[in-house]
């Protein structure tokens, strides 16, 4: 049987050639990419998106829905790296771990949406303690979240590694608008009922996550107890691979996170730091913007894919 095709589209960006790298090493699938005179043209794009059995968009969001509206082949499933269809109900949010079931509707399904970097931490802290009753849905949150210069795509790895590279700010706040478009993926896939605030920010590393959520133990609505929600993480990731929650005792004697401490691994690391004189929590998550948080996800959803290819 031949071994099915994985079409790159927009493999020059940073989560594409990332995604490009882990997959160009192996013998279990075949890669179409486009040589860099055709990857504007929209006629060739189209024709390789309809030839290929999986294809993988890293795109800008407008982008990715007109490459997806240039699919005309029933039998073409895709991979959206970009924010377009990260709300749709029509399409499968890529984050494996999210429930039980959630593997094994990506590996059946047409239409995944990665999940965005940011994202991809918030919900895993959220979603399981929501789900255990331990946070009101109507919960008022604030995101804290520091992303390596990566996640700003091609132009924030120019600035910082480009020849005016002495001129890189060192740490930037952004989103000041308040209206950064992963807000409503949060709210949507953690199951929030009130919208968060998400204060995001990169810093002068390349690459790495570090996303913070603090808590009060007089929470409107809830009174929390720090033990309840390292207990519920801890059990709602007991069967995951790359899901792994920092034992309690080790949390204890942390006295910082390093945003680059997962880099280059496909590993999100989540965390519950515990104040009991004050009654204060904060919640944490660490990974790679480029991997879990972006490229290792995608190969991560391409695999669950496959399974059903083969079979």
């Amino acid at each position: 049987m031949t071994s099915p095709l994985v079409f790159i589209d927009g493999d020059q960006g940073t989560t594409g050639l990332q995604i490009h790298a882990r997959l160009q090493a192996r013998r279990d699938l075949r890669l179409l990419t486009l040589p860099a005179a055709e990857r504007k043209d929209p006629r060739r794009r189209a024709q390789a998106i309809n030839t290929c059995d999986i294809a993988i968009l890293c795109l800008p969001d407008e982008a990715a829905r007109e490459a997806v509206a240039a699919i005309a082949n029933p039998a073409v499933r895709v991979i959206d790296a970009s924010s377009a269809h990260r709300t749709q109900p029509d399409w499968v949010y890529g984050f494996a771990e999210l429930n039980p079931r959630q593997a094994e509707r990506i590996a059946g399904a047409r239409r995944v949406s990665n999940p965005g970097c940011y994202p991809t931490g918030a919900i895993a802290l959220l979603h399981p303690l929501l789900q255990a009753g331990l946070l009101p849905h109507d919960i008022r949150l604030c995101i804290h979240a520091v992303s390596g210069y990566s996640g700003r795509g091609r132009s924030g790895v120019e600035e910082h590694e480009g020849k005016d590279a002495g001129q890189a700010c060192a740490f930037q706040v952004y989103g000041l608008g308040l209206a950064h478009k992963h807000t409503p993926e949060i709210r949507l896939h953690a199951g929030l009922s009130r919208r968060p605030l998400f204060v995001p920010a990169y810093g002068s590393f390349r690459q790495g996550i570090v996303l913070t959520i603090p808590l009060d133990r007089e929470q409107p609505g809830a009174t929390l107890d720090g033990a309840q929600l390292h207990a519920a993480l801890t059990h709602y990731y007991a069967a995951a691979d790359s899901v792994h929650v920092i034992a309690q005792n080790e949390a204890r004697a942390m006295t910082r996170l390093d945003p680059q401490a997962l880099n280059g691994s496909n590993d999100l690391q989540l965390g519950v730091f515990i104040n009991e004189e004050h009654g204060q929590f904060l919640l944490s998550a660490v990974f790679d913007n480029l991997g879990k948080g972006a490229s290792g996800a995608a190969v991560q959803n391409l695999d669950l894919m496959l399974t059903q290819w083969k079979n």
